[in-house]
Formats: C-alpha cells, structure tokens, sequence
C-alpha cells in the first residue's frame, strides 16, 4: 500500500497542493525552520517507555513488566506533531507519509538502532475497511524503504474492534480498551522485532502488541512512532 501512496502522491499535489503543516506555506508537508522548531524529545524521562519523567522509571513501568524493550521516538507528542498525524489519520493526507517516515528513519539510525523485522500497529480490518488504509503501515513501509530492514505486515492481526483510544479518558481506560484485541499470526522466534505506529500517548495499545510478540517468541521489542 506504501508503494501506491508514492505514486498518488504528483496527481495529489496537482489537486491538494502540499503545504507545511507548521507555518502554512506550500512546498513540504514539513519545513525545514518548521522542523527544527519541534520540540525533542529529551531527557528528564523515562529510560524504558521515554515519556517525560524525573526519575529513571516512571510511574507505569515501575509498576509493570513491560514487554517491550523501549519505546523512541524523535518528537514530544504536541503542535505540529500533532497536527501531522491527525491529517494522515483523519484527514486522508496519505502523500504525507513518506515525509513523516523520513523523520522517524532519521531518528532510528541516529540511535544506531536495527532490526529484523518490521511490523505495523493493525487496524481491525472494519476500520482500515472505512478508512480505506492504515496509516501506521503506510509509515512502517516508507522506515522499511529508507532502512533496508524488512516489513512484515501479516505479523499482527487485530481481532477486535474495539472504541477508538481517543474516546478513552484515563490510562487505565486505554488499557483495558486493548486487552485481547490484538493476536500474533507470523513468525516471530528468535527474531528481533521493531513494531511502529503513528504515535505513543498512553503506551497501551503498543504494550499490548508487544505482549503477543513477545509470547510468540520475539527475542527483542523496540517501538518507534513520531510523537511521544
């Protein structure tokens, strides 16, 4: 589906002409004063799920075994991050995607950080069906195209509907919302597992995911988004 996203992406630009998501000005769906003004995300935080936090563990991974190995991201969850997401999510701005995954390709090989598979965060096949894409495999594609590391996307399946995350008020409602929703169909063993997705608020729905790779057998889990 990343493969048919680059090539709507001139006819796209002929009807919606790209503009940055920032300061409005056609050109990129990012630019470059834009980009550098997005806040980092650094230090104080957590050294395991990298939300903001002054101590070495925050209140969620102290009190669970997590079952990924870390979550990275290169922004804090805010702005135009914010703003970016929601038009690829929501508003069908797939020609987006591919900038997007750029930033998220940077931010890997700057950690050094490899993989042996790839594997998007799915959509119950019902909402991917109404949306007509998962904007998570889009961008797991583009990161695969830029870091030679293969996709996988018939690793996880979702096989509950379950309400939207948004419509979740507290973390604990997020939490419960994804239990069992999720199932490992591929083969994982002994393999070393970078699972995306569009962006990491509560953590809930990528521990969950992770929980399935990790009972089919994956050595390594490390979770990488746009925002955190």
């Amino acid at each position: 589906m990343h493969l048919l996203t680059r090539a709507a992406g001139p006819l796209l630009d002929l009807i919606f002409p790209r503009s940055c998501a920032g300061c409005r000005r056609e050109g990129d769906y990012l630019c470059d004063e834009c980009e550098a003004a997005i806040p980092r995300l650094e230090p104080p935080q957590c050294s395991l799920c990298s939300t903001p936090s002054r101590s070495a563990l925050c209140v969620w991974c102290r009190s669970a075994n997590q079952p990924f190995d870390g979550i990275t991201a290169p922004f804090r969850w805010t702005g135009v991050v914010q703003e970016m997401v929601y038009a690829l999510k929501y508003r069908n701005v797939r020609a987006s995607a591919p900038r997007l995954a750029e930033l998220m390709s940077a931010h890997l090989m700057e950690r050094s950080s490899t993989a042996d598979v790839i594997v998007p965060v799915p959509l119950h096949p019902s909402r991917e069906r109404e949306r007509g894409y998962n904007q998570s495999e889009l961008l797991a594609g583009e990161v695969s195209n830029s870091t030679g590391i293969p996709l996988a996307t018939d690793v996880l399946a979702r096989t509950r509907n379950t309400p939207p995350q948004v419509s979740m008020s507290t973390p604990d409602e997020r939490r419960q919302n994804v239990i069992g929703a999720f199932e490992c169909v591929g083969d994982v063993v002994g393999k070393r597992v970078l699972l995306v997705d569009d962006v990491v608020t509560t953590g809930a729905t990528v521990a969950e995911c992770s929980a399935q790779l990790r009972q089919a057998g994956a050595v390594s889990i490390w979770v990488l988004s746009l925002g955190r």
